[in-house]
């Protein structure tokens, strides 16, 4: 049993190595594949999950063969290699399933706003591949306001205008327009007619809605500033009148 104590040790040690070089390879992969923190967020809680499981599989597996050593008097080495062996392939089967799920279109607007802003990024994300290289580049600028944009929402009610407004720009035009694009045959995305093609009318149209999710973000942020200047004037009104009352008095 001690061999299979070290065994099972040497085991566990694997297993969060190889999750962290998981998510040391997530990480890169999220500097070159995430486009936001909200899609980072979901990635790092995903693989969080897979280690927990790495963990409770291999414990279980230990606990029964020490509770089976303990009924029949030790298990032997055909029972020590067995339980060896399933203690690899549950880490080798946890460190490749459950696979990150992109988020469904129908899903991307449930719950607050704030999971709709990750939901979307996680979303965006697998779209980038079928989009020209201009909105491509775009849909990274959109991950970065998106973050903006969520740090805004941080507490906002959810029916105030301003919250609907975020739903309705991120979470029905923005994924509808890119729906728009996909469902035209590629072969027909280059074709000119009125004047663009429709790569050029999906650069234009991600431009767009990153430019009304900027004026969203600032509308958020304009109240939060307010709410600064006025503290401000309050601290110097109360902090430096009395400064300047005690350089009086000496």
């Amino acid at each position: 049993m001690a061999d299979l104590t070290r065994q099972s040790d040497r085991i566990l040690q694997e297993g969060q190595a190889l999750v962290r070089d998981n998510r040391a390879g997530g990480r890169h992969r999220l500097a070159a594949g995430s486009i936001g923190r909200g899609s980072a967020e979901l990635k790092r809680r995903h693989l969080l999950r897979k280690l927990k499981l790495i963990v409770g599989s291999v414990a279980a597996i230990l606990l029964a063969a020490m509770v089976a050593g303990l009924i029949v008097d030790g298990i032997g080495f055909a029972g020590v290699m067995i339980a060896f062996l399933a203690m690899v392939a549950a880490v080798a089967l946890f460190s490749v399933f459950p696979r990150m799920k992109v988020p469904a279109r129908a899903d991307l607007n449930r719950g607050d706003v704030r999971q709709l802003v990750g939901r979307t990024e996680l979303w965006l994300e697998a779209q980038r591949t079928a989009l020209p290289a201009p909105a491509a580049a775009l849909v990274d600028r959109i991950g970065v306001q998106l973050d903006a944009l969520g740090l805004q929402l941080e507490g906002i009610d959810q029916s105030h205008p301003s919250a609907i407004e975020v739903r309705r720009l991120v979470g029905e035009h923005l994924p509808e327009t890119i729906d728009a694009y996909r469902r035209i045959p590629a072969a027909l995305r280059k074709e000119r007619r009125a004047g663009s093609t429709p790569d050029e009318q999906i650069v234009e149209s991600l431009d767009r809605i990153g430019k009304e999710i900027d004026s969203v973000t600032r509308q958020l942020a304009s109240g939060a500033l307010d709410d600064l200047a006025i503290r401000t004037r309050y601290l110097d009104y109360k902090y430096g009148e009395a400064d300047g009352t005690a350089r009086e008095e000496g």
